[in-house]
């Protein structure tokens, strides 16, 4: 159960794989700017308790392994992640803004999978016998 993250009314292991892109994919992530990157995406992620598990900043995306607390959606996780970080590395490089005068760095969309120990033919034969004793059919799924 070390695994395992804990709040006051939770247990959970949720964990997401989210990629993002610059916009046009113009490659600028990289020396001072991809540096700066990774050190706002960290200081985003630890007041939320959102844990890089893995990470990396390519010279035109992010690639993360995080995992979050079941309060944070995907999309909140993506919108404090790439909103706080756009603003503040143009900011911070004048460059940037030039080259971004729309004030967003990072494209519109991402990528976000959920990352699973268990495969879902495992839960499902857990579900179903669950209750060998008495059949229980409230919710089940018919195939």
């Amino acid at each position: 159960m070390d695994r395992y993250q804990k709040n006051s009314h939770a247990v959970f292991d949720i964990k997401y794989h989210v990629i993002w892109v610059t916009k046009y994919r113009y490659k600028v992530l990289y020396g001072p700017i991809a540096m700066r990157t990774r050190e706002l995406i960290r200081q985003e992620c630890e007041p939320r308790l959102i844990t890089i598990l893995q990470g990396s900043v390519g010279i035109d995306h992010i690639h993360l392994l995080l995992s979050s607390p079941p309060s944070l959606a995907p999309s909140k996780v993506m919108q404090y992640l790439k909103g706080r970080s756009s603003r503040l590395l143009q900011d911070q490089f004048p460059d940037l803004k030039k080259k971004y005068w729309g004030h967003q760095l990072w494209a519109r969309g991402y990528f976000c999978a959920a990352v699973g120990t268990v495969d879902e033919e495992t839960i499902r034969n857990y579900i179903v016998n669950q209750f060998n004793e008495e059949k229980n059919d409230i919710f089940s799924i018919e195939e």
